[in-house]
């Protein structure tokens, strides 16, 4: 860190750059060229940067809170059951009155079903044997 009598070197500077610090030559002049912040500056910025830090805390305490988590997702899910509940109640109250409008179409399938079941449990007694 050289600095003539003239002003031409103006002295370095140290910048952490994350992985280490190095110096950075020349760095006074690039402060003052951005020109330098004021009082009401300076206090915005420290009231900004409170608000982000203030954010990344209850962003963080809401991920340490499984509890809250939990009871969150238990609200969720019990949301979806009573409106699945809804929505079923619902088709069924729609199939029971297509039902009775029109009854030929639900007997025939009943008929159908019941015709099947019947076959099936004649032919596994066959199979035992008992006739």
């Amino acid at each position: 860190m050289t600095r003539d009598v003239h002003g031409a070197n103006p002295p370095a500077r140290a910048v952490d750059s994350g992985s280490g610090s190095h110096i950075e030559p020349g760095a006074e002049q690039g402060a003052a060229a951005r020109g330098a912040k004021g009082p009401d500056e300076l206090r915005q910025e420290i009231e900004r940067t409170r608000h982000e830090l203030g954010d990344t805390v209850e962003e963080l305490a809401g991920k340490m809170d499984v509890k809250g988590q939990a009871l969150a997702r238990v609200d969720d899910l019990r949301d979806k059951a009573g409106a699945m509940t809804v929505q079923l109640r619902s088709s069924a109250t729609q199939v029971r009155r297509a039902g009775t409008r029109k009854p030929w179409p639900v007997m025939v399938a009943g008929g159908a079903a019941a015709g099947l079941a019947a076959t099936a449990g004649m032919a596994v007694l066959r199979r035992r044997g008992a006739h």
